[in-house]
């Protein structure tokens, strides 16, 4: 897949790299955890102005309003002193900013690598449409499913110091639920968030030549299925080329997901894997979105093979 878009990156030792909260509030103590890792990682961190903020109404689930989490975000991609920008935590929030963001001066900007998983979902969508930039679902400096693991760690550092490299993403115990092979673009990530910004896209699909990846965490098999019939009626995964299922992190009973997802989804007639390392908990990796990829749904050795 020739002339596609490739991550931004590596940072290098030394390098400036903002820190910013999109989403909910972080406690102190998670904070001085996310800097003594980044000085351990010999980066320099560019707080944003507003990340000890708390909302005035909503300050147990939101960091800050959102024009200050917006702010923040803007001057972290538009300083073109920075490599990276990085998101501390999840929870809910980024898309309450997407309306607030300026997309000529971010389409401006020098682009970096913007790092987060699970609500920083809304903004992977976001960079990739607005702005064609790939992305690095990874787990967040402020979380535990990052500092409680060090495979985790061990993954992002990697995936923030080393030049993006072909690559394949595969787990001992992934299942084809439906067999095949397909190229196209890596998109997707939390399912619940993908089905929250249904709503502010034109209907039709999101997902047409992509591999869509998803996952989710500590769902009720129920809300699930609520999740998926709201992307399959807006015609989401219209055109997507196959779909990968990572991890589902206290969510379900797990073979209620499973049984769940072939129901819906092995209907599309698309390659489909269960269980590839990506998303929250213990042993997963950070993926790129955005990049050109194949999935190779087989009996052997389900994967994903991306092209950097």
């Amino acid at each position: 897949m020739n002339g596609a878009a490739t991550l931004p990156g590596p940072v290098r030792h030394g390098d400036r790299v903002a820190v910013v909260a999109p989403s909910s509030a972080i406690s102190e103590e998670r904070l001085t955890e996310a800097l003594d890792l980044l000085a351990k990682w010999d980066l320099e961190p560019v707080l944003g102005a507003h990340v000890r903020d708390t909302h005035p109404r909503a300050g147990t689930y939101l960091a800050g309003t959102d024009v200050a989490r917006a702010a923040d975000l803007m001057h972290a991609w538009t300083d073109d002193s920075v490599t990276a920008v990085l998101c501390l935590c999840g929870g809910y929030g980024a898309v309450r900013i997407l309306d607030h963001l300026d997309v000529p001066r971010l389409r401006a900007a020098r682009p970096k690598m913007l790092v987060g998983s699970s609500d920083i979902t809304g903004l992977h969508e976001f960079w990739e449409r607005e702005l064609g930039v790939p992305t690095l679902f990874a787990p967040m400096l402020g979380t535990n499913d990052l500092m409680s693991d060090p495979g985790n760690l061990t993954a992002l550092h990697r995936s923030l110091f080393t030049k993006a490299a072909n690559r394949t993403l595969l787990a001992p115990g992934a299942e084809a639920i439906v067999e095949g092979m397909a190229e196209g673009t890596l998109t997707g990530g939390n399912l619940s968030l993908l089905a929250m910004t249904t709503g502010s896209h034109e209907s039709g699909s999101r997902a047409a030549g992509k591999i869509v990846l998803l996952e989710d965490v500590e769902e009720k098999t129920y809300r699930v299925d609520g999740f998926l019939v709201s992307l399959l009626r807006s015609g989401y995964f219209d055109g997507a080329v196959g779909i990968a299922l990572g991890t589902w992190h206290e969510c379900g009973p797990l073979p209620e997901i499973r049984a769940l997802a072939e129901e819906l989804l092995a209907p599309l007639g698309i390659p489909l894997i269960w269980g590839l390392p990506f998303g929250h908990g213990p042993g997963v990796d950070s993926v790129p979105l955005g990049v050109p990829a194949r999935i190779v749904a087989d009996a052997g050795q389900p994967r994903i093979e991306l092209f950097l």
